[in-house]
């Protein structure tokens, strides 16, 4: 399983954009001109070697349903399995499963487990563990993001040692794709703590590698799994390098001593051009299935009332991020669906810069500059926060500042703040602890946002971590999820974008393109619908352009 599936299959995963382990190039479609095909088959692919990859944060931990940030679920990805999956041009097929029916309009799913698989430790793979899996996750014990997606189901039957059914009371537009969840091994995490148990960063999987060392702050180093279900990769395994700065990571990529990272634009445009670059790499350029936000914490009164917000769309220039800030190599965005696809709602009209426009709105809920300081007050209190993000991400910073410049012109103060990604997660985003925020999220194939907009994720740990709630959109979220027909979904998740648009609980700012850089030496990789990774496992390297002779 590659690294993008968690992307497209799990639902919307916390991400770095230019930050979170390869960057947007995951879950992306090649747009016009891009390369295609980057390493044709020179022949047999050959067995050995080792991918280096970069990653600017440390996973949270490896257990799955614990795990709502990108750096964890780079790794997981590799290390388990799940009974369907996405291929490289995003269409369900088996994996773990050897067959599936949806039978009943959609009620009823069928599955019949391969009888072949093992956990790393040689113990079968069966029923009882996908039992077990889906136990977790709706276990109110276990602080998962996805509980929701298994709530729905109403009976979960096994028929067999390796089969199993799966009833809802009514239909489930992502009934199937859910269990693509990666599956959980229950003669190992049976009994444990999941919020403390060792197996979080010594897990058991029976993915294409498994885990063979973990150097806190350092690297994570994965081996093939000479007993993999599809046939060991022709990699000896993957290295994961922690290095919480692009600029470093550039660095290390330049040195020969990384494979494989997601470029800056400037490093695209300026730092990677001419014949050693050509012979040594191949790089690729897409639309990603992500984007970038201002996110503001609704439980603060400055933001609680929508008119301030929308004033605030006003102030910030989208333009100006794309020129300064990706570098042209990015799209404008008004929502939380990538331009183009069929769920975006393209009869919205984006909020225009208009600084004059935004003192304007702001004067009407009692923000002015009563004293002529410069700065907008009310009540007495400067209008001034805290602009919080992740250290080590270049495109998160840049847009920081340019928006504390935009909003500076208006008078309004900003202080930028950025903190190391765990403690970014764990002491601020979990608990609500931040003023506003400029964060990235990945984009799944389905439109269905339930995990990040419904109210009852506004909980702390929740992805709806700006505690934004809206009876309306609480409604329509459910019943998106229960129309199986895209064109009956369609008016659903419009008027969703309406209200998100109106309500303006993030300012919704870009859609990057993704960068992905790969070394020549890979064979087999190409930049298909589903991103430049897809089929990661079985990239290889030609006998004598070998580095590395054993796994660390």
């Amino acid at each position: 399983m590659s690294i993008r599936n968690i992307a497209l299959l799990l639902c919307i995963a916390l991400c770095g954009l230019v930050g979170c382990g390869q960057d947007s190039s995951d879950s992306a479609a090649p747009a016009a001109g891009t390369k295609a095909t980057a390493t044709a088959s020179p022949g047999t692919p050959q067995r050995g070697d080792l991918l280096v990859l970069g990653s600017i944060a440390e996973p949270s931990n490896l257990i799955p349903a614990l795990a709502s940030d990108s750096a964890s679920h780079d790794v997981i990805a590799l290390l388990y399995v799940s009974l369907v999956r996405y291929n490289r041009n995003i269409e369900l097929e088996p994996y773990a499963a050897e067959s599936y029916e949806v039978l009943d309009g959609g009620r009823l799913l069928r599955f019949k487990l391969r009888e072949d698989i093992r956990w790393t430790d040689g113990v079968e793979l069966t029923a009882d563990d996908v039992e077990f899996t889906y136990r977790v996750m709706i276990d109110p014990g276990t602080p998962t993001a996805y509980s929701e997606n298994y709530k729905l189901v109403k009976q979960f039957t096994k028929t067999g040692k390796y089969s199993f059914e799966v009833t809802y009371d009514k239909p489930y537009a992502k009934a199937l794709v859910s269990w693509a969840m990666e599956i959980l091994p229950k003669h190992i995490l049976e009994g444990e703590n999941l919020m403390n148990t060792r197996y979080s960063r010594e897990p058991v999987g029976a993915g294409p590698f498994k885990l063979k060392s973990w150097e806190a702050g350092r690297r994570i180093v994965l081996e093939a799994n000479d007993d993999y279900f599809l046939g060991r990769p022709h990699l000896d395994g993957v290295v994961f390098r922690v290095i919480p700065d692009m600029s470093t990571m550039f660095l290390e990529l330049k040195a020969g001593n990384l494979d494989f990272m997601g470029l800056t634009p400037q490093q695209y445009l300026f730092q990677t051009k001419g014949p050693e670059w050509e012979a040594n790499f191949n790089r690729f350029e897409y639309l990603s299935f992500g984007y970038n936000f201002i996110g503001w914490n609704l439980r603060l009164p400055m933001f609680a009332d929508k008119r301030v917000r929308q004033a605030l769309a006003h102030a910030v220039d989208k333009q100006a991020l794309i020129k300064g800030v990706l570098m042209g190599l990015g799209e404008p965005t008004i929502g939380p669906y990538k331009p183009g696809t069929w769920m975006f709602n393209d009869k919205l009209t984006d909020y225009d810069f208009n600084p004059q426009k935004t003192r304007d709105m702001l004067a009407e809920v009692g923000w002015r500059d009563s004293d002529g300081d410069g700065w907008l007050d009310r009540d007495g209190k400067r209008f001034s926060f805290t602009l919080l993000t992740n250290q080590g991400n270049e495109q998160r910073i840049k847009i920081a500042t340019i928006a504390q410049a935009n909003l500076k012109d208006v008078g309004i103060e900003v202080k930028v703040r950025t903190v190391e990604w765990a403690a970014f997660l764990k002491e601020f985003i979990d608990k609500g602890n931040f003023d506003a925020v400029v964060m990235g999220w990945t984009i799944p194939q389905d439109p269905d946002l339930f995990n990040v907009w419904h109210s009852s994720k506004a909980v702390p740990g929740g992805l709806n971590f700006i505690d934004y709630r809206n009876p309306e959109l609480d409604e329509l979220l459910v019943k998106g999820r229960s129309l199986i027909d895209p064109a009956e979904r369609k008016p659903v998740y419009d008027r969703v974008q309406e209200i998100l648009h109106d309500d303006q609980p993030y300012l919704f700012l870009t859609v990057p393109l993704a960068l992905p850089v790969v070394s020549s030496r890979f064979m087999d990789v190409e930049a298909a619908p589903a991103g430049v990774s897809h089929n990661m496992e079985w990239w290889w390297v030609p006998e004598n352009r070998q580095r590395y002779t054993a796994v660390p």
